[in-house]
C-alpha cells in the first residue's frame, strides 16, 4: 500500500500539471477569440486521440513493467510542452490565435498530444491496483484514485484561471514545463515490485492487440456491455467538453470561473472518499447505472435558469458521482479480468468510452453555434422556450443541456433492461477471490519462468 500511495500521488502531480496547461488553453483560446467552435473542437480532439491511441497504450501497459510506462510518458509529455513552450517564443499570439492558421493548429495539437500521452499513465494506475492492493480493498483504492483526482481538479481548476488571468499563456507553459519535470524526476526513484511481464504461450506481441483485447473481454460475459454503459457517462461529457466553459464564461470572468470549478470539484473528493469508505454494494453495474440517472437528471436541470448558485450546485453534485462510475467499472474490470491482460482491456474500454465524447462535441459545437444560441436569442425562441428555461445570454447552451440530459436517463433506464446487464451481474457475484494481486506479487521476487508459472495458475 505504501508503494501504491506513493504511484498514486506522483500520478496525480502529473495529472494536475496536464490539466492545467488543457484547461488554461481552452480558457486562453475562448476568451481571445470567443468561439463555441473552437472550444467545441479542442475538447473533441483531445477525447478523439484518446480513443485513437488508448489501445496502443493498453497493450504498451500490459507488455512492460508498469514503472517504465510512467517515465515513458512522462517524458513524452514534457517534450511535447517544450515544444509548445518553442512555438509560443517563435510565433505571435495574433498567430497562434488566428483559427485558419496553421500555427494554431500546431500549437494546440502538440499541448493535446502531450496531454493524451498522459492517459497511458492512468491505464498503468488502474493495473497497479490489481498489483499492489488487495482484492477485497480494489473498490476502496479506486474511491482513493477517484479523490486525488478530484484534488488534482480543484488545483487545476482554480491556478488554470488565475494564470491566464493574471500571467498570461507564456508563463503558463513555464509552470507546466516545470511540474512535468518535477514529477518525471520524482518517479525515477520510485520502485515497483513487478517482475518483466512474459507473453502467454503462443501470443503475438503485435503493437495494438486488438485481438487480445477482445479475448479477453469476451472471457466474462457482458462485460463489453458494461464498456457500453460507461460509454453512457461520456455522451453527455461531450457536451459538457464543448459547452460548460463558454457557459461559465458567460456569467463569470475567468479568474472567478477557474475558482467556481475548483470549489465545486471538491465533489470529486467526496464521491471518491465515500466510494473508499463504503465500497459500491454488492453490484457495482447496478450503482453505476443509477448513477448515471442521476447524472442524466442533474444535467438537464443544472441550467434551467441562468444562475450562479445553481449553475455551481450543479456542477459540484455532478462531479461526486463521477469516481462512483469510474471505480464501478475499474473494480468489476479488476475483479473478471485476468492481471495479464488487464491494460488492454482498460485501453479498449476508452477507446469506446472516449469516441463517445468528441462525437457529441464535434456535433453539437457547430449546430449550437449557428443554429440554437440564434435560435435562442430570437423572439420565436424567447417566446417558446421562455416559460421553461427563462431569461439570459445563454439560454440556447441551456436547451442543449435539457434535451442531452434527458436522453441520457432514457438510455440508462434502457441498459437495465438488457439481458448482458444481468449476464455481467450473474458474473460478478460468482467470480473466485482473485489470484491475480498474488501472482502479480510473486512476480516481483520470481524470475521470469516462475512469473509465466503464476500466469498460467491464474488462467
Amino acid at each position: 500500500m505504501r508503494t501504491f500511495v506513493q504511484v498514486l500521488v506522483n500520478t496525480a502531480i502529473a495529472n494536475i500539471t496536464t490539466s492545467f496547461l488543457w484547461f488554461a488553453l481552452t480558457f486562453w483560446v475562448y476568451l481571445e477569440t470567443k468561439s463555441v467552435l473552437a472550444t467545441g473542437i479542442i475538447g473533441g480532439a483531445y477525447m478523439l486521440l484518446i480513443a485513437f491511441f488508448a489501445m496502443l497504450f493498453g497493450s504498451i501497459v500490459d507488455r512492460h513493467r508498469k514503472i517504465r510506462v510512467m517515465v515513458f510518458s512522462s517524458l513524452l509529455t514534457l517534450g511535447s510542452f517544450v515544444i509548445a513552450g518553442v512555438l509560443y517564443l517563435l510565433q505571435p499570439e495574433s498567430a497562434l490565435l488566428d483559427l485558419g492558421g496553421p500555427w494554431f493548429w500546431a500549437f494546440a495539437g502538440v499541448i493535446l498530444f502531450g496531454s493524451v500521452v498522459e492517459h497511458m499513465r492512468n491505464i498503468a494506475l488502474s493495473t497497479t491496483v490489481t498489483l499492489l492492493v488487495p482484492e477485497e480493498r480494489h473498490a476502496n483504492a479506486n474511491g482513493l484514485v477517484g479523490t486525488v483526482q478530484g484534488l488534482a481538479f480543484i488545483v487545476t481548476s482554480v491556478f488554470s484561471g488565475l494564470a491566464i488571468g493574471l500571467l498570461g499563456m507564456g508563463w503558463t507553459l513555464v509552470i507546466a514545463i516545470t511540474l512535468t519535470l518535477v514529477a518525471l524526476v520524482h518517479l525515477l526513484f520510485l520502485r515497483v515490485p513487478e517482475e518483466q511481464p512474459v507473453p502467454a504461450e503462443g501470443e503475438r506481441a503485435s503493437t495494438i492487440d486488438f485481438k487480445g483485447s477482445i479475448a479477453a473481454v469476451r472471457r466474462a460475459p457482458g462485460l463489453f456491455a458494461l464498456i457500453l454503459f460507461s460509454t453512457l457517462n461520456n455522451l453527455i461529457g461531450g457536451v459538457y467538453m464543448a459547452l460548460m466553459d463558454p457557459y461559465g464564461l458567460t456569467i463569470f470572468s475567468v479568474e472567478v470561473w477557474g475558482i467556481v470549478l475548483g470549489v465545486t470539484a471538491t465533489g470529486f473528493i467526496i464521491g471518491g472518499l465515500v466510494v473508499a469508505k463504503f465500497g459500491l454494494g454488492k453490484n457495482p453495474i447496478r450503482t453505476m447505472l443509477l448513477v448515471v440517472i442521476g447524472m442524466g437528471l442533474l444535467g438537464s436541470l443544472f441550467t434551467i435558469r441562468e444562475s450562479w448558485v445553481l449553475y455551481g450546485l450543479g456542477i459540484w453534485a455532478y462531479m461526486c458521482l463521477i469516481p462512483v462510475v469510474e471505480a464501478s467499472e475499474q473494480t468489476v474490470i479488476q475483479k473478471v479480468v485476468p492481471f495479464q491482460r488487464q491494460g488492454r482491456v482498460f485501453g479498449l474500454a476508452a477507446a469506446i468510452e472516449s469516441a463517445a465524447a468528441p462525437v457529441t462535441a464535434f456535433l453539437i459545437a457547430p449546430i449550437a453555434q449557428f443554429w440554437i444560441i440564434p435560435y435562442m436569442e430570437s423572439g420565436s425562441g424567447k417566446e417558446t422556450w421562455g416559460w421553461l428555461l427563462g431569461d439570459g445570454d445563454a439560454r440556447g447552451i441551456a436547451l442543449v443541456f435539457l434535451f442531452s440530459g434527458l436522453v441520457m436517463v432514457v438510455l440508462a433506464l434502457l441498459a437495465f433492461t438488457t439481458r448482458s446487464y444481468r449476464l455481467l451481474s450473474v458474473e460478478y457475484q460468482r467470480a473466485p477471490a482473485s489470484e491475480q494481486a498474488e501472482a502479480a506479487s510473486d512476480a516481483g521476487e520470481a524470475d521470469a519462468s516462475a512469473a509465466g508459472e503464476a500466469a498460467q495458475r491464474t488462467r
